[in-house]
């Protein structure tokens, strides 16, 4: 047997396909948030984003695929899924560890100007309090017209009974793919890098990291999104892809006056 070689690509491929047995449609959210990156910039910009609690960079990498001189930074807590993007990324990232539940996470960054923070299926995780704190943070490293979208579950509060038979229905579907073997599953994706010589040990201190019990997944409806941008000041905000009960909200940051 050869020396072992640590393939970021095929991980990050793995990634992929587990992520995808949650999210079917995960590339037509990812496709709406770049769609909002061209929209407020110039065709021949290298415009400068902000993966946010971007993981193993599956943003950054499909940003770099649409915007060949994009400036990325790539921010997470997680180290395994931090080394992957590192190592998938090189040079056309600058990788950065925060824990965003701490409000000096904006100090680690490189750049205070960012086009677009970008995020997906994510914030989730976030306490109320703590997500509505960060939606009031993020202005501030926006450019004047910049944007930021969150795409994550947010169901509309007006189809309560339709949204809980299409949760019903991906569930059984996945359940499904699971068992066939198609996909793995988020708990048998963790069982694997555990078992790798190099994500091991990066896989023990995630598993020190995340030891204290967090606040659960908190999903609220989109409307909810909606007001926590307008508070947190941006000066338009909406809902930029649906996809059953899933959404992408915008904010976007007041731009310049036009000089008389």
């Amino acid at each position: 047997m050869g020396p072992y070689i640590f393939d970021a690509l095929a991980w990050q491929e793995s990634w992929d396909r587990q992520q995808e047995a949650f999210l079917p449609d995960r590339e037509h959210r990812f496709a709406a948030l770049l769609d909002v990156v061209a929209a407020v910039t110039t065709p021949d910009a290298t415009p400068k984003i902000l993966d946010l609690a971007g993981g193993t960079g599956s943003i950054s990498l499909r940003a770099l695929a649409r915007f060949a001189g994009a400036e990325l930074t790539v921010v997470d807590l997680d180290p395994s899924l931090l080394a992957i993007a590192a190592a998938s990324l090189g040079e056309r990232a600058t990788i950065v560890t925060a824990d965003l539940r701490d409000p000096a996470w904006t100090g680690r960054l490189p750049h205070r100007a960012y086009d677009a923070v970008l995020t997906a299926t994510a914030l989730h995780w976030l306490a109320p309090e703590r997500l509505t704190a960060l939606y009031a943070e993020i202005p501030g490293i926006l450019r004047p017209g910049g944007v930021f979208v969150n795409a994550d579950h947010m169901p509309d509060e007006n189809l309560p009974d339709l949204t809980r038979r299409l949760v019903a229905r991906a569930d059984r579907h996945r359940e499904s793919r699971y068992a066939t073997g198609a996909l793995p599953s988020w708990r048998d994706w963790w069982s694997r890098a555990a078992q790798d010589p190099a994500l091991a040990p990066l896989v023990e201190e995630r598993n020190r990291i995340y030891s204290e019990p967090h606040s659960g997944e908190w999903l609220p409806a989109v409307t909810w999104h909606l007001a926590a941008l307008r508070e947190a000041g941006f000066a338009e905000s909406g809902v930029v892809w649906r996809g059953g009960p899933d959404a992408a909200v915008a904010g976007v940051t007041a731009a310049p006056v036009p000089a008389q």
